[in-house]
């Protein structure tokens, strides 16, 4: 039996050294943030932790146990780019932590063991502006001294982005971030306006439609049509070629292929059909042929572009006597041309040209502002993503953590902003991480390296 003359460890005394630490700590420590993980799902198998977020960051004042410089193996070149792999040793006092933190903690929803801090738990470190992982905590160094413990220690490693949700609302945290991890770049674009367009007609010979008899093989760019020649004082046809990389040949390679020829100008005055001849663009074997009407579409002139176009707008003609039109839109979502598929026929007066509306017109498109880390949904898909950064200037929308795919087209809306606009273009290229280095390792490699050669590291 101990002797009750000597308490070792009276509550005073163990008062008097947590209040000790506390002064230590306030005294020679560093200001750092304590991010709670919040759990938004789990695996229900293995309870895996499948997204997480962190919403909330509280400054508790912490020692650096390593003082002259952060742990770790440092930066190194491994099999997965450059990597960083610093650590660092925090101490933090027990009491502050249960007084201050672990009460606000207790009261929000979805976060697990708010007793002590826990491992999967991130802490902002401010002197480096970044982001560290705890990775284990102890909480029996020293060894219960006067039979109490009074500090915590962090062993953090830098924390590796997983898509978790960071938004805490101070800047300096959030801002680490914003260029990390998988990002889909999207352009977007504003109210639109329907576009117009006339059309004249040709009432003596018009080609009607350039037929391909041969789609040909191996076009890498457009090959030039040419049309021969109406008789004097008539108007020449104009053609223009479209190829498709869609058609695999037999050795399993992909090669551009004759999709289709369209006429600017039908021409007119034409007794018989012109002769088509396809040159150019790097491929060869393609082969058209033409047939021609009289009372044909013999142009469309485009009158208003209109705005907001985010794919190609279909074009029909009043009547419409067999005639089909292809439209093309530039980046900045005009229609800047539309050309004849099929030019019709039995036309004795210009018709009517109707070009559709671009998508989300009249439904407030093209409004708003959207907010970092905002939840954007797609109005047709209902695929959801998260915001990194918008530019009103560019109409340049960033976002991140995507669980599907946008459709081409649709509307994107903003859950907190209500910010509407349609998508113009979508990027999916990732960008670059500041954990590995892969791309740039490649690029170069590809410098040094001979790939001409079916083996480019054996014998020449």
């Amino acid at each position: 039996m101990l002797n009750p003359f000597f308490l070792n460890g009276s509550k005073t005394e163990q008062n008097l050294i947590q209040d000790l630490v506390n002064e230590q700590l306030r005294m020679y420590g560093v200001e750092i943030f304590y991010l709670p993980r919040t759990y938004v799902t789990k695996n229900t198998v293995i309870r895996e932790v499948i997204q997480s977020e962190f919403n909330s960051a509280y400054p508790i004042e912490a020692y650096v146990e390593n003082y002259d410089g952060y742990s770790g193996q440092g930066t190194i070149l491994s099999k997965f780019g450059i990597q960083n792999l610093d650590d660092l040793t925090l101490i933090i006092s027990r009491e502050r932590y249960e007084n201050y933190i672990a009460p606000l903690v207790r009261d929000q929803p979805n976060i697990e063991l708010t007793a002590r801090p826990k491992e999967g738990d991130l802490i902002y470190f401010p002197l480096g502006d970044r982001i560290f992982e705890i990775k284990y905590v102890e909480h029996e160094q020293p060894f219960y001294q006067l039979q109490k413990n009074y500090v915590y220690q962090l062993r953090c490693e830098l924390f590796r982005y997983e898509d978790e949700v960071i938004d805490t609302g101070i800047e300096s945290i959030d801002d680490d971030i914003a260029q990390i991890g998988y990002i889909q770049t999207l352009t977007m674009i504003g109210a639109g306006k329907t576009a117009t367009a006339t059309a004249s007609i040709c009432a003596s010979g018009s080609v009607q439609k350039i037929y391909i008899n041969n789609m040909g093989g191996s076009y890498t760019s457009l090959p030039v049509i040419g049309i021969s020649s109406a008789p004097d004082g008539e108007t020449t046809a104009v053609g223009i070629a479209s190829i498709t990389n869609s058609y695999v040949n037999c050795n399993g390679q992909i090669g551009g292929k004759l999709e289709a020829i369209n006429l600017v100008n039908s021409g007119c005055g034409y007794t018989v059909a012109p002769w088509i001849t396809i040159q150019g663009g790097g491929g060869v074997g393609a082969a058209a042929t033409a047939g021609i009407t009289t009372g044909a579409v013999q142009i469309v002139t485009v009158t208003d572009g209109g705005s907001g176009y985010t794919t190609n707008p279909p074009v029909t003609a009043t009547p419409s006597n067999g005639a089909s039109f292809v439209s093309n839109i530039n980046s900045a979502g005009v229609v800047t041309s539309i050309y004849i598929s099929n030019s019709g026929s039995g036309f004795s007066t210009s018709p009517t040209i109707t070009i559709g509306s671009p998508i989300g017109i009249g439904t407030g498109v093209g409004v708003g502002t959207y907010v970092f880390n905002e939840v954007v949904t797609g109005e047709t898909s209902g695929v959801t993503a998260r915001v990194k950064t918008w530019t009103k200037s560019t109409n340049v929308l960033e976002v991140s953590i995507i669980d599907g795919t946008f459709t081409p087209g649709e509307v994107i809306v903003g859950s907190k902003s209500n910010a509407r606009y349609g998508i113009l273009e979508q990027n999916t290229d990732d960008l670059v991480t500041p954990f590995a280095d892969n791309d740039n390792i490649e690029l170069e490699a590809d410098k040094i390296l001979d790939f001409s050669e079916t083996n480019p590291f054996g014998m020449p």
